[in-house]
């Protein structure tokens, strides 16, 4: 079972999309950690998909959580103590690799209630749990593939929760963390053409100095002005707008022309 946080709209607004797809083990956080984490990504305006997997299924995972994972931005895997346990969790975890290596999403692992190097060497409640799939798990080469995921997963950049702070610190800080990384994803493709477009200006002024004429200042007003337009456009990325309110904004910019408008 899967749920997807999402605030209220009305019934003409489509539902949007997920940026977060969180991964965890439902009987260790599912009620705490995960649950503060969560709300804690809404009260930003982060919009989640939590895959509430409570029991260890035997089929593989279905075409929908692939999906959901692969339309995320970013995902936070929260490795608790019986994560390993879950052959659902680990074949999650091989996905949300899948499409780290592509470079379509970021990943952040969060340690709760355990030391990341058991994570990476297969220690504790990991090494146990390998145990129990060794015994009754008959594909070998699943096996070697959820223990590199794991070794991938726990050398990226992430939190470690074992500190001495609370944990409503911590979840406030990954949250901020999460929005910190999704914005520079958001605007990313902006800043490029912004750079480029700047750069761009200057040659068309260092010209126009050399060859003064209303062709050449009209060229670098018209790349100053798309500048321009690249700013508001991230700063209104930025601004995190939901669809409603940007239909309503292009509702107002209709009636405005249409009271200017002669005809």
């Amino acid at each position: 079972m899967a749920w997807s946080s999402s605030s209220s709209s009305t019934s003409n607004t489509p539902p949007q999309k997920h940026e977060v797809f969180i991964s965890f083990r439902s009987e260790d956080t599912r009620k705490t950690f995960t649950s503060h984490l969560n709300a804690a990504l809404e009260r930003l305006d982060i919009k989640t998909y939590l895959d509430n997997n409570n029991l260890d299924r035997g089929e593989e995972i279905p075409t929908t959580l692939v999906r959901a994972i692969e339309e995320a931005k970013l995902s936070v895997i929260v490795f608790s103590k019986n994560y390993a346990d879950s052959k659902w969790c680990l074949d999650e975890l091989l996905k949300i690799l899948e499409f780290g290596r592509a470079k379509t999403l970021i990943i952040m692992p969060v340690f709760y209630d355990i030391d990341p190097s058991d994570v990476r060497n297969q220690r504790g409640t990991y090494a146990e749990a390998f145990d129990k799939h060794e015994r009754y798990f008959q594909e070998k080469k699943k096996l070697q593939e959820w223990r590199k995921g794991l070794v991938e997963a726990a050398n990226y950049s992430g939190w470690d929760c074992d500190v001495n702070r609370t944990e409503s610190e911590i979840v406030e800080e990954i949250a901020k963390d999460v929005l910190e990384k999704l914005n520079r994803a958001n605007v990313s493709d902006l800043d490029r053409q912004i750079t480029k477009y700047e750069q761009l200006a200057q040659l068309q002024h260092q010209y126009f100095m050399c060859i003064p004429s209303l062709e050449n200042c009209q060229n670098h007003r018209a790349t100053v002005q798309r500048i321009t337009e690249l700013k508001m456009e991230r700063s209104m990325r930025l601004l995190r707008l939901t669809p409603d309110m940007l239909s309503h904004m292009k509702n107002s910019r209709a009636d405005e022309y249409n009271i200017f408008s002669p005809f």
